[in-house]
């Protein structure tokens, strides 16, 4: 048996495999599984990146029907039944799992793929970290260019990962940032957090949102409901009507499926997932699964799952339990996914969740309620600890100890300083922002509400299952 992609949904069914008596080989291009949950805080410096990710070798070690394959699945012959590698040796499979998760989407936005920072891997997170980082020393030696909006970060997304983000950013910005750089007029930063619909958090309740954008106002935060990006460049991001200039736009906006999807030669929603039988297998493939962001499967009324952990983690016990029926003769059944509820975390102090049966929780008891869940959900003790340490550093001194700058980003303060004379975008580059692939109702939304028509791409919300993750898989 061969899984692809070492995520939640992979890590999950190989560890629902341990006690059958099935060889696992679980191929990943990383050798490393990641909370992404947690990514956010790696990118505001409250977290280093070993804090939230384990070698998948050292998770499963203990486990010996499992063996774990560092490698890039390209595609997959069906008719030899081999899984292709971009390394070069193809391996073979009995019966195939793809649980490769999903990517970020510009959705055909001119400027966005070339300019906007995704979060969507620790490599991601350290360069925006760094990036921040590098824009706060240019402003200490060149503080005329905060005219300029060196110091504006625009985020794109008013789902949970783009509060969290922005909540985490100004509270970096105005309890750190402030003592490192005291030549710097703080003051002056700007965190504009960009929604395409009239509400927030997609998927919660009226009060929850509403508690989530009273929240962040309070806190500086510039919250644009109802605008849409249909342009970026170097140092701006064009609204349409309007104009910001900054050298920060951070896109938490959507995802679509991993583009192996489009190497395999099946059906697939708009969105790039593939469409699958009710038991999560693909249609003519019996013996081939798709779980997780992947997998285009559907509720008992016809919508699409939503693109969460919790999604994944269920559908992995489902697809174990599949493979069992398979060797004892039995039937398929059908996969049915149960919410446990849905949570996002506003800042200090600040959170909503909703739990099944109408209970609503907001303020600093919800904001418990999401710090112990996310620590139970870690992988390892190890995790646990050094997630929970840094935790208790940063809420007791307001400070973040992972202020750390790479090496391309130490490069970049070189760059020079002027920005251009006009941050508009060319005729050129409007004129293409105005006719993107896709509706504009559907490319500029925020692919956090799961309600939206495909491309949504992207969860609406932090399963409490499975301490969320707006992405499954890798």
């Amino acid at each position: 048996m061969v899984i692809v992609g070492g995520g939640f949904g992979g890590l999950k069914l190989a560890q629902s495999l341990a006690e059958d008596p099935v060889e696992v080989t679980l191929v990943d291009r990383r050798n490393f599984h990641t909370f992404q949950p947690l990514l956010y805080q790696v990118a505001t410096a409250m977290l280093d990146p070993g804090a939230i990710a384990r070698s998948l070798r050292a998770i499963l070690q203990d486990q010996g029907n499992v063996m774990v394959r560092l490698g890039t699945v390209v595609g997959v012959d069906w008719a030899q039944r081999l899984v292709r590698t971009a390394e070069g040796a193809p391996i073979p499979f009995d019966t195939l799992v793809l649980a490769t998760g999903a990517v970020t989407s510009d959705y055909g936005i001119v400027g966005v793929e070339e300019h906007a920072f995704p979060l969507k891997s620790t490599d991601e997170a350290l360069r925006l970290r760094s990036h921040v980082l590098a824009r706060f020393e240019q402003a200490d030696v060149h503080p005329e260019l905060i005219e300029e909006g060196i110091l504006t970060f625009v985020v794109v997304g008013g789902g949970p990962t783009g509060v969290e983000l922005a909540g985490a950013l100004m509270e970096l910005i105005h309890k750190v940032l402030r003592k490192d750089f005291p030549k710097v007029p703080v003051g002056r930063a700007r965190v504009v957090l960009i929604e395409a619909t009239d509400h927030l958090l997609g998927g919660f309740g009226p009060a929850s949102q509403r508690h989530a954008f009273e929240t962040l106002r309070s806190r500086g935060i510039e919250v644009r409901l109802g605008e849409k990006v249909v342009g970026a460049s170097a140092d701006a991001v064009d609204l349409g009507h309007e104009v910001l200039r900054t050298r920060t736009l951070i896109w938490t906006a959507g995802v679509r499926a991993n583009p192996l999807a489009d190497a395999l030669g099946v059906e697939q929603t708009s969105g790039g997932r593939i469409v699958v039988n009710d038991d999560l297998s693909v249609p003519g493939r019996p013996d081939v699964y798709v779980i997780g962001d992947l997998a285009a499967g559907r509720d008992t009324s016809g919508g699409l799952h939503p693109q969460m952990a919790g999604v994944a983690q269920q559908g992995a016990t489902h697809v174990a339990a599949q493979i069992r029926r398979r060797r004892d003769g039995l039937a398929a059944t059908p996969f049915r996914y149960k919410s446990k509820g849905i949570m996002a975390t506003i800042g200090r102090n600040a959170a909503v969740v909703e739990v099944p049966g109408g209970l609503r929780f907001r303020g600093r008891l919800a904001w418990v309620m999401w710090l112990a869940l996310h620590l139970q959900r870690l992988v390892g003790f190890r995790n646990r600890w050094e997630v929970l340490s840094q935790w208790a550093w940063n809420y007791v001194s307001y400070d973040r100890t992972a202020r750390l700058m790479v090496d391309d980003a130490t490069r970049a303060l070189a760059e020079p300083t002027t920005l251009s004379a006009s941050a508009t975008l060319s005729t050129g580059d409007r004129q293409r922002a105005a006719t993107p692939s896709g509706s504009p109702e559907t490319f500029l939304s925020d692919a956090d509400h799961p309600g939206r028509p495909e491309p949504p791409v992207g969860p609406a919300v932090q399963p409490i299952s499975s301490a969320s993750d707006r992405y499954a898989g890798k």
